[in-house]
């Protein structure tokens, strides 16, 4: 059964702007679309936060049975009121620059934010954060690591990045998980895929 009836063809851009260019650019759309009960919308108008694309590897040692995390600061996760942390237990990840492939990105990160190197880099998924307002395709890695090489603070200086590494056993990445200890979404999204296929790799 196909379930999408609907193509990119069946959008229709009526304008676009750039309201803000810097680390990110913010874009206003406006545009229609096909209606699944036949027609076509009314104008719909969006901002659209563009990012681009990003690549998140599963750093896991199958000897240890553990996985590699960093932690660094989240300025999307301050929230004055909360009594939870702004600095977030993630995968190791990165931005992917014009010209580079999202599994050059994964290798690249690995040694920048956690100094180790990742052997038998495989593709797990790739997927959209968010599209009702941001432009971002995530590309999942998975590779395997010593986790005995993985320690101390990293990071690029002249991006002001101060990142610590943590090893943690699969087991109670898992359960940081189902506990809301690590609650973003890449890493939420990694860690159950590990869950789901470690055996694999062991």
């Amino acid at each position: 059964m196909d379930i999408q009836q609907f193509s990119q063809q069946d959008i229709e851009i009526l304008h676009e702007e750039t309201l803000y260019k810097g680390f990110f650019e913010l874009k206003r759309i406006q545009f229609k679309h096909k209606l699944f009960a036949g027609g076509e919308s009314g104008i719909v108008t969006r901002e659209l936060l563009v990012k681009g694309a990003a690549s998140a590897v599963i750093a896991y040692d199958p000897v240890k049975d553990a996985v590699i995390l960093v932690e660094q600061v989240r300025i999307g996760a301050y929230q004055p009121q909360s009594r939870q942390s702004p600095w977030l237990l993630e995968l190791i990840a990165g931005m992917v620059e014009e010209g580079e492939k999202p599994e050059e990105v994964a290798l690249r990160e690995s040694e920048e934010e956690a100094g180790v190197k990742v052997t038998n880099l495989q593709h797990c998924l790739s997927v959209w954060d968010s599209p009702g307002g941001v432009i971002e395709r995530i590309h999942l890695f998975v590779g395997k690591v010593d986790s005995t090489q993985a320690k101390g603070i990293h990071g690029l200086e002249e991006e002001n990045e101060d990142i610590r590494v943590h090893v943690v056993s699969r087991e109670t990445a898992y359960q940081w998980v189902n506990e809301g200890k690590i609650d973003n979404g890449i890493a939420v999204l990694g860690l159950q895929w590990l869950q789901l296929n470690y055996q694999s790799l062991q």
